[in-house]
């Protein structure tokens, strides 16, 4: 072998290998995500019309922040000089619980600062923020009474963000909701997984004595309780259900509809329930007959890590949510901030870049539904319906040299067609097999310029 085929393999392996740690992958290449019926049709314990209701601020939101944020983030997924590649390095370093809890001790994140959080997410044009308020670590962000492994408790900071971050998401406009690791929880002895492989084996290595319905009702039951009436979240989003039965599932979702009918709870709550399907840093080539959402990392961890450097290009973050707009989804992308609890620069600027865009092209994403006509090699088209007359928002990724643009299968009569960015007309023809709209040499926008439609009629 050449010395170039060496790191090239060499390469390919550690990027094949740090994927595996970080993405948790099965032997099929597919995502462990602890829920065996992630591809599963949801099955819905409301009528369709009182989910729809539930869902429906959600719908038109179509973006949101994700916050991955914890005790692993003190010293960037590093501990004692150990690299623990991700916010999962307790498991994959086997920390003992003794040593793992001294972390909380150095844990004062005094640069925090709630209001800049929100206006972050505000200024990127998030509609939702969703943050970690149990990870699979077992320690909670939040102040627990149930529980006194909690940050205000443990830390000399003392302070409750997930309280913070509700209040300063209200003064924004922000709905916010939490994150709940259900299913994988290494500080409790009795939270098992299947043959051991997600639970904390090291601290407890008696799988088959533990018991997951005494932990399900030590500590899941009563901090759900909590979350919802301490903070009446607008989401309640689930984590790696694992080995949670249909009969808890449905006791948990019961509970949550109890105390907040209006809650939102993503699938992850286990056995094909939820409000809304999940996919994991994928999008779908086709749309989902179902509710759906992507969640997806700015950078490669979800947690801080401080040798994570790869972040996403702002052309790629909004072709992304563009897509999956186009397909009927909700994109939900993660920031990890730091143990001083700062978000990093990088993450502010991509955010900024995409917020700019929205402030123009918004329209083309915020209450739109899925493509009539599927997807282009050169973007994307999102619709909207009001008055039985249609629009039609083509976004445009590949600005095309000859200026020409081909709609397949659209005969409705056109009723006007400008660029979305400067209100610019365009000439937009309809033909026998469509509409032919002729663009301007240079595109309005660099990450994206939107082309609006409006015809007489519905477009099915």
């Amino acid at each position: 072998m050449s010395q170039l085929l060496r790191i090239v393999a060499f390469i390919i392996c550690g990027v094949f290998l740090h994927t595996i740690v970080n993405a948790q992958v099965n032997a099929d290449g597919t995502i462990d995500t602890g829920d065996k019926f992630e591809n599963a049709k949801l099955e819905y314990l409301d009528s369709a019309e009182v989910v729809a209701k539930r869902l429906e601020w959600w719908n038109d939101a179509r973006f949101g922040m994700f916050i991955h944020w914890g005790l692993y983030a003190q010293d960037g997924c590093f501990w004692k000089g150990q690299d623990g590649r991700s916010e999962h390095m307790m498991r994959n370093l086997q920390i003992p619980i003794s040593e793992y809890e001294k972390i909380a001790k150095e844990f004062d994140p005094e640069k925090f600062d709630a209001d800049e959080w929100a206006q972050i997410a505000k200024d990127a044009g998030m509609k939702y923020m969703v943050i970690t308020s149990k990870h699979h670590d077992g320690f909670a962000m939040f102040n627990s009474p149930s529980n006194d492994y909690n940050i205000v408790k443990q830390t000399p900071w003392k302070r409750d963000p997930i309280k913070e971050l509700n209040e300063a998401c209200k003064k924004q406009g922000i709905k916010f909701g939490v994150y709940y690791s259900l299913g994988r929880d290494w500080h409790h002895p009795q939270c098992n997984s299947k043959g051991g492989r997600r639970s904390n084996v090291w601290d407890f290595p008696e799988e088959e004595k533990k018991d997951y319905s005494i932990y399900f009702k030590e500590k899941v039951k009563p901090q759900i309780t909590e979350l919802i009436t301490k903070y009446k979240p607008a989401i309640i989003w689930f984590d790696t259900p694992e080995l949670i039965t249909k009969e808890q599932s449905t006791e948990l979702l019961g509970l949550i509809r109890k105390l907040d009918p209006n809650c939102i709870v993503n699938q992850r709550v286990g056995n094909k329930l939820g409000d809304y399907a999940v996919r994991e840093q994928k999008i779908p080539k086709g749309g989902e007959p179902q509710p759906w959402e992507t969640c997806m990392t700015i950078s490669e961890i979800w947690g801080y890590h401080k040798e994570d450097h790869a972040w996403k290009s702002a052309d790629s973050l909004v072709h992304s949510l563009v897509d999956i707009a186009s397909k009927g989804g909700n994109f939900l992308l993660n920031v990890g901030p730091t143990g001083e609890g700062i978000i990093r620069q990088p993450s502010v600027e991509l955010l900024k870049e995409m917020g700019e865009w929205l402030k123009v092209n918004g329209e083309a994403v915020y209450g739109t539904t899925s493509s009539p006509i599927g997807k282009f090699d050169w973007g994307r088209c999102t619709k909207k319906v009001e008055n039985g007359n249609t629009t039609l928002y083509f976004s445009v990724f590949n600005w095309p040299e000859n200026g020409e643009l081909f709609i397949p299968g659209i005969k409705n009569e056109i009723k006007n067609s400008t660029l979305l960015a400067t209100g610019t007309q365009v000439k937009a023809f309809a033909t026998d097999n469509g509409i032919k709209i002729e663009l301007p040499n240079v595109a309005a926008n660099k990450l994206a310029s939107v082309v609006k439609i409006q015809v007489y009629g519905i477009v099915k």
